[in-house]
């Protein structure tokens, strides 16, 4: 066994999870999504994106492709959160969490490519 890509995949499938975590709920209700959650999704996907440096497979590059789709939602989710607590008058509004949850869907779903690509894989490796 490789520790190597056992740390590789493990921030690959925390970072799907905990993803699905904080999107999972009812789109417009701020009480089933936490702040906390979105940030851990976000640290962990950019420590994911840079355990992906450095591959210089087919594979490697999609997969890098899909974790850098991810980082763009989460941040731009967080962007929209900070924008609707620290800008906007009304707070956040079910129209800004629903924006929030949205964008980390799609990181969610490039998560979710992350995950297949990595046991499409692991499948393919020959011993």
């Amino acid at each position: 066994m490789n520790p190597e890509k056992v740390v590789f995949g493990f921030f690959i499938v925390l970072a799907c999870t905990l993803n699905f975590g904080f999107f999972l709920g009812e789109f417009h209700n701020i009480e089933h999504h936490h702040v906390f959650e979105l940030f851990a999704a976000i640290v962990v996907s950019l420590i994911a994106t840079v355990l992906k440096f450095g591959d210089r497979t087919q594979v490697g590059a999609v997969l890098l492709a899909t974790s850098l789709v991810a980082d763009l939602q989460l941040i731009a989710a967080a962007i929209v959160w900070g924008y609707g607590v620290h800008v906007v008058e009304g707070g956040l509004t079910p129209e800004l969490v629903a924006s929030i949850v949205s964008l980390s869907g799609g990181a969610l779903l490039a998560n979710a490519t992350s995950v297949v690509l990595l046991v499409v894989e692991t499948v393919m490796l020959r011993r």
